[in-house]
């Protein structure tokens, strides 16, 4: 059991949240909206690897990094922060070229 992966996948999202307050851009200026726009579209994803498995598209395949800890069969407990991740990572993006864009 590793938690490499888990582990710097919350460190990645310490840190879109540490940019996010310091700069003002999602969370930091409308929590509401700033978690309908992470949760929608990780909820999709989520959703979208749940057909993906379905079909047998989507797998688990050989690997160290992962806890070894499944949501679900071939769903590792990491894929929904990796969703999350994903998502806050373009909300956050957006807002940064959005905010520049505006001044």
């Amino acid at each position: 059991m590793s938690f490499v992966y888990l582990g710097l996948l919350l460190f990645s999202l310490t840190g879109l949240a540490l940019l996010d307050w310091r700069f003002k851009l999602a969370f930091a200026v409308s929590a509401r909206r700033a978690a309908l726009a992470v949760l929608l579209p990780a909820t999709y994803l989520l959703i979208w690897d749940a057909v993906g498995i379905g079909l047998g598209i989507f797998f688990i395949g050989k690997t160290t990094m992962l806890t070894g800890v499944l949501l679900a069969p071939e769903m590792p407990l990491e894929e929904p922060f990796f969703l999350l991740l994903l998502c806050y990572t373009t909300l956050i993006v957006f807002r940064a070229v959005e905010k520049r864009r505006t001044k």
